[in-house]
Protein backbone atom coordinates (compact mmCIF):
# COMPACT_ATOMS: atom_id res chain seq x y z
CA UNK A 1 0.00 0.00 0.00
CA UNK A 2 1.68 3.20 -1.23
CA UNK A 3 0.15 5.82 1.05
CA UNK A 4 2.04 8.73 -0.50
CA UNK A 5 0.76 7.89 -3.98
CA UNK A 6 -2.75 7.37 -2.63
CA UNK A 7 -2.55 10.74 -0.87
CA UNK A 8 -1.84 12.44 -4.21
CA UNK A 9 -4.85 10.72 -5.77
CA UNK A 10 -7.04 11.67 -2.82
CA UNK A 11 -5.89 15.27 -2.87
CA UNK A 12 -6.97 15.69 -6.48
CA UNK A 13 -10.29 13.93 -5.85
CA UNK A 14 -10.97 16.19 -2.85
CA UNK A 15 -10.13 19.31 -4.85
CA UNK A 16 -12.43 18.22 -7.68
CA UNK A 17 -15.19 17.58 -5.14
CA UNK A 18 -14.54 21.01 -3.67
CA UNK A 19 -14.99 22.61 -7.08
CA UNK A 20 -18.36 20.87 -7.41
CA UNK A 21 -19.35 22.17 -3.97
CA UNK A 22 -18.33 25.73 -4.79
CA UNK A 23 -20.40 25.77 -7.98
CA UNK A 24 -23.48 25.24 -5.84
CA UNK A 25 -22.25 27.49 -3.01
CA UNK A 26 -22.43 30.44 -5.42
CA UNK A 27 -26.08 29.77 -6.24
CA UNK A 28 -29.05 31.23 -4.41
CA UNK A 29 -30.81 27.86 -4.09
CA UNK A 30 -28.69 25.29 -2.24
CA UNK A 31 -31.35 22.59 -2.64
CA UNK A 32 -31.70 21.94 1.10
CA UNK A 33 -33.53 18.78 2.19
CA UNK A 34 -33.94 17.17 5.63
CA UNK A 35 -32.85 13.53 5.95
CA UNK A 36 -34.51 10.89 8.12
CA UNK A 37 -32.09 11.61 10.97
CA UNK A 38 -33.16 15.28 10.86
CA UNK A 39 -29.80 16.42 9.46
CA UNK A 40 -29.65 18.67 6.40
CA UNK A 41 -28.68 17.56 2.90
CA UNK A 42 -27.90 19.87 -0.03
CA UNK A 43 -27.22 19.60 -3.73
CA UNK A 44 -23.56 20.13 -2.86
CA UNK A 45 -23.46 17.01 -0.64
CA UNK A 46 -24.77 14.98 -3.57
CA UNK A 47 -22.46 16.56 -6.16
CA UNK A 48 -19.38 16.05 -4.01
CA UNK A 49 -20.36 12.45 -3.31
CA UNK A 50 -20.63 11.71 -7.03
CA UNK A 51 -17.19 13.18 -7.77
CA UNK A 52 -15.56 11.27 -4.90
CA UNK A 53 -17.21 7.97 -5.80
CA UNK A 54 -16.09 8.30 -9.40
CA UNK A 55 -12.53 8.93 -8.27
CA UNK A 56 -12.24 6.38 -5.48
CA UNK A 57 -13.86 3.51 -7.38
CA UNK A 58 -10.79 3.56 -9.63
CA UNK A 59 -8.75 2.57 -6.59
CA UNK A 60 -8.87 -0.88 -5.05
CA UNK A 61 -10.66 -0.51 -1.72
CA UNK A 62 -14.37 -0.47 -0.79
CA UNK A 63 -15.99 2.84 0.11
CA UNK A 64 -18.08 3.89 3.09
CA UNK A 65 -19.62 7.31 2.44
CA UNK A 66 -22.16 9.36 4.37
CA UNK A 67 -24.16 9.85 1.19
CA UNK A 68 -23.75 6.27 -0.04
CA UNK A 69 -26.22 3.44 0.27
CA UNK A 70 -27.11 2.07 3.68
CA UNK A 71 -24.58 -0.63 4.50
CA UNK A 72 -25.07 -3.34 7.11
CA UNK A 73 -22.33 -4.46 9.48
CA UNK A 74 -22.38 -7.89 7.82
CA UNK A 75 -21.34 -6.25 4.54
CA UNK A 76 -18.32 -4.45 6.01
CA UNK A 77 -17.32 -6.36 9.15
CA UNK A 78 -14.48 -8.20 7.39
CA UNK A 79 -13.06 -5.12 5.68
CA UNK A 80 -9.38 -4.74 6.51
CA UNK A 81 -8.85 -1.61 4.42
CA UNK A 82 -11.50 0.80 3.14
CA UNK A 83 -12.25 4.43 2.34
CA UNK A 84 -14.29 6.44 4.85
CA UNK A 85 -15.73 9.58 3.28
CA UNK A 86 -17.75 12.64 4.21
CA UNK A 87 -18.35 14.48 0.92
CA UNK A 88 -19.38 17.68 2.72
CA UNK A 89 -18.60 17.90 6.41
CA UNK A 90 -20.28 20.87 8.03
CA UNK A 91 -23.46 21.05 5.95
CA UNK A 92 -24.96 23.49 8.46
CA UNK A 93 -21.95 25.75 8.00
CA UNK A 94 -22.37 25.43 4.24
CA UNK A 95 -26.02 26.49 4.51
CA UNK A 96 -25.02 29.39 6.76
CA UNK A 97 -22.40 30.34 4.15
CA UNK A 98 -19.62 30.89 6.69
CA UNK A 99 -17.01 28.89 4.77
CA UNK A 100 -16.30 26.44 7.60
CA UNK A 101 -16.99 23.21 5.75
CA UNK A 102 -14.68 20.55 4.37
CA UNK A 103 -14.29 17.52 2.13
CA UNK A 104 -13.07 14.52 4.16
CA UNK A 105 -11.45 11.42 2.66
CA UNK A 106 -9.74 8.83 4.88
CA UNK A 107 -8.25 5.41 4.36
CA UNK A 108 -8.87 3.04 7.25
CA UNK A 109 -6.54 0.06 7.72
CA UNK A 110 -7.13 -2.42 10.53
CA UNK A 111 -9.53 0.00 12.25
CA UNK A 112 -7.06 2.90 12.19
CA UNK A 113 -7.06 5.92 9.84
CA UNK A 114 -3.68 5.71 8.08
CA UNK A 115 -4.32 8.41 5.49
CA UNK A 116 -6.50 11.49 5.71
CA UNK A 117 -7.23 14.39 3.38
CA UNK A 118 -9.23 17.40 4.57
CA UNK A 119 -9.93 20.04 1.93
CA UNK A 120 -11.37 23.49 2.66
CA UNK A 121 -13.06 24.56 -0.60
CA UNK A 122 -13.62 28.22 0.25
CA UNK A 123 -9.93 28.79 1.04
CA UNK A 124 -8.40 26.23 -1.32
CA UNK A 125 -6.43 24.87 1.65
CA UNK A 126 -5.70 21.20 2.08
CA UNK A 127 -4.46 19.13 5.03
CA UNK A 128 -2.93 15.69 4.53
CA UNK A 129 -1.91 13.18 7.19
CA UNK A 130 -0.03 9.96 6.39
CA UNK A 131 0.68 7.40 9.10
CA UNK A 132 4.40 7.04 9.74
CA UNK A 133 5.29 9.91 7.39
CA UNK A 134 3.72 13.07 8.79
CA UNK A 135 1.21 15.82 8.16
CA UNK A 136 1.24 18.67 5.64
CA UNK A 137 -0.81 21.76 4.93
CA UNK A 138 -1.01 24.08 1.94
CA UNK A 139 -2.51 24.45 -1.47
CA UNK A 140 -2.42 21.98 -4.33
CA UNK A 141 1.20 21.39 -5.27
CA UNK A 142 2.56 23.58 -2.46
CA UNK A 143 2.34 21.61 0.77
CA UNK A 144 4.56 22.29 3.76
CA UNK A 145 5.19 19.90 6.66
CA UNK A 146 3.25 20.64 9.82
CA UNK A 147 5.73 21.04 12.67
CA UNK A 148 4.18 22.10 15.96
CA UNK A 149 4.85 22.07 19.68
CA UNK A 150 1.66 22.01 21.74
CA UNK A 151 1.42 23.82 25.06
CA UNK A 152 1.32 22.12 28.48
CA UNK A 153 -0.42 25.04 30.23
CA UNK A 154 -2.72 27.89 29.23
CA UNK A 155 -4.04 25.67 26.51
CA UNK A 156 -6.51 26.61 23.79
CA UNK A 157 -9.55 24.35 23.33
CA UNK A 158 -11.48 24.22 20.09
CA UNK A 159 -15.20 23.51 20.17
CA UNK A 160 -18.03 22.82 17.77
CA UNK A 161 -19.80 25.82 16.32
CA UNK A 162 -23.11 24.00 15.78
CA UNK A 163 -23.05 21.28 18.46
CA UNK A 164 -21.49 22.65 21.66
CA UNK A 165 -22.34 20.72 24.83
CA UNK A 166 -22.06 21.79 28.51
CA UNK A 167 -20.32 18.48 29.36
CA UNK A 168 -17.29 19.77 27.47
CA UNK A 169 -16.59 22.43 30.09
CA UNK A 170 -15.27 19.90 32.63
CA UNK A 171 -12.76 18.44 30.19
CA UNK A 172 -11.63 21.85 29.02
CA UNK A 173 -10.90 22.72 32.66
CA UNK A 174 -9.20 19.39 33.34
CA UNK A 175 -6.62 20.08 30.65
CA UNK A 176 -5.89 23.63 31.81
CA UNK A 177 -7.43 25.33 28.80
CA UNK A 178 -7.74 29.04 29.46
CA UNK A 179 -9.23 29.93 26.09
CA UNK A 180 -11.74 28.29 23.77
CA UNK A 181 -12.64 28.98 20.18
CA UNK A 182 -15.47 27.64 18.03
CA UNK A 183 -15.24 26.43 14.46
CA UNK A 184 -17.27 24.13 12.22
CA UNK A 185 -16.61 20.72 10.64
CA UNK A 186 -13.34 18.75 10.74
CA UNK A 187 -11.48 22.06 10.88
CA UNK A 188 -11.40 21.46 14.65
CA UNK A 189 -9.07 18.49 14.12
CA UNK A 190 -6.95 20.54 11.74
CA UNK A 191 -6.61 23.37 14.26
CA UNK A 192 -5.20 20.92 16.80
CA UNK A 193 -2.96 19.33 14.18
CA UNK A 194 -1.32 22.65 13.31
CA UNK A 195 -1.15 23.93 16.88
CA UNK A 196 -3.77 26.66 16.69
CA UNK A 197 -5.54 24.68 19.43
CA UNK A 198 -4.24 22.15 21.93
CA UNK A 199 -7.32 20.02 22.56
CA UNK A 200 -10.78 19.22 21.29
CA UNK A 201 -13.33 17.23 23.28
CA UNK A 202 -16.59 16.20 21.66
CA UNK A 203 -19.36 14.90 23.90
CA UNK A 204 -22.21 14.88 21.39
CA UNK A 205 -22.74 12.30 18.65
CA UNK A 206 -20.81 12.16 15.39
CA UNK A 207 -20.41 9.49 12.72
CA UNK A 208 -17.23 7.70 11.72
CA UNK A 209 -16.95 9.66 8.46
CA UNK A 210 -17.03 12.91 10.46
CA UNK A 211 -13.82 12.08 12.31
CA UNK A 212 -11.67 9.69 10.25
CA UNK A 213 -9.80 12.12 7.98
CA UNK A 214 -9.28 14.66 10.76
CA UNK A 215 -7.94 11.99 13.08
CA UNK A 216 -5.45 10.88 10.45
CA UNK A 217 -4.15 14.45 10.16
CA UNK A 218 -3.90 14.94 13.93
CA UNK A 219 -2.10 11.66 14.53
CA UNK A 220 0.28 12.15 11.62
CA UNK A 221 1.19 15.51 13.19
CA UNK A 222 1.99 13.75 16.48
CA UNK A 223 -1.29 14.16 18.36
CA UNK A 224 -3.74 11.52 19.58
CA UNK A 225 -7.46 10.83 19.46
CA UNK A 226 -8.94 8.87 22.37
CA UNK A 227 -12.26 7.20 23.04
CA UNK A 228 -14.29 8.90 25.77
CA UNK A 229 -12.82 11.60 28.01
CA UNK A 230 -9.63 9.85 29.16
CA UNK A 231 -6.34 8.84 27.56
CA UNK A 232 -6.95 5.12 28.08
CA UNK A 233 -8.03 3.92 24.63
CA UNK A 234 -7.29 5.16 21.13
CA UNK A 235 -10.24 5.88 18.84
CA UNK A 236 -10.90 3.12 16.30
CA UNK A 237 -13.19 2.42 13.29
CA UNK A 238 -15.55 0.02 11.54
CA UNK A 239 -17.65 -0.46 14.66
CA UNK A 240 -20.92 -2.34 14.41
CA UNK A 241 -22.67 0.98 15.04
CA UNK A 242 -21.11 3.78 12.98
CA UNK A 243 -22.32 6.34 15.51
CA UNK A 244 -19.37 7.63 17.53
CA UNK A 245 -19.41 8.15 21.25
CA UNK A 246 -17.49 10.97 22.89
CA UNK A 247 -13.83 11.45 22.02
CA UNK A 248 -10.84 13.50 23.07
CA UNK A 249 -8.27 15.02 20.70
CA UNK A 250 -4.97 16.03 22.31
CA UNK A 251 -2.01 17.68 20.70
CA UNK A 252 0.71 15.71 22.41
Amino acid sequence: MNLEKLSEDCMQIAIDAGHAIMEIYQKEDLGVEIKDDNSPLTLADKASHEVIMEGLTKLEYPILSEEGKEMSYDERKDWTTYWCVDPLDGTKEFINRNGEFTVNIALIHEKKPVLGVVYVPVKGVIYIGIDGIGAKKGEAGILDPIEVKWKEGNRVAVRSKSHANPAEEEIIGKYSATESISVGSSLKFCMVAEGKADLYYRHGPTMEWDTAAGQAVVEAAGGHVYTGNTEDELFRYNKENLLNGSFLVLGK
